[in-house]
């Protein structure tokens, strides 16, 4: 395994950390200023929608996994296939269970950082 990519395997261990921490200010670290999300049923969106929502969701418990199927690194980009799963569980109600496959793409940065670029989520709820 190359340094870039266990730095980016450690970049989603990070992501995962922060995120059960309920640690947006790390999250939003951990990704470009012009990150594009894509997901099912609506337009694409970026960092200031992202961190509405994760904002939004202070009072609700996250959990989630992610395993990386697939990574190349070249160059300054990177592409990573991963099946994750995510519980949510707001604070009074019942937990919502996702999985899927994501695709997402890095950068690495001027500061030699990686971070999340685009990211095309197919998660869809669990019965």
């Amino acid at each position: 395994m190359t340094e870039d990519e266990r730095a980016i395997r450690e970049l989603i261990d990070d992501w995962m950390a922060a995120t059960r921490a309920g640690d947006v200010d790390t999250v939003l670290g951990l990704m470009t200023d012009d990150v594009v999300y894509l997901v099912p049923g609506r337009a694409p969106f970026g960092k200031r929608e992202f961190a509405e929502q994760l904002r939004a969701m202070a009072d609700v418990e996250i959990d989630g996994h992610s395993e990386i199927e697939e990574l190349h690194v070249l160059g300054d980009w990177a592409f990573l296939r991963d099946r994750f799963s995510i519980t949510v569980t707001p604070g009074e109600g019942e937990p919502v269970r996702r999985s899927g496959y994501t695709l997402t793409i890095m950068r690495k940065c001027e500061d030699g950082q990686w971070r999340l670029a685009r990211d095309a989520n197919l998660m869809t709820e669990d019965d």
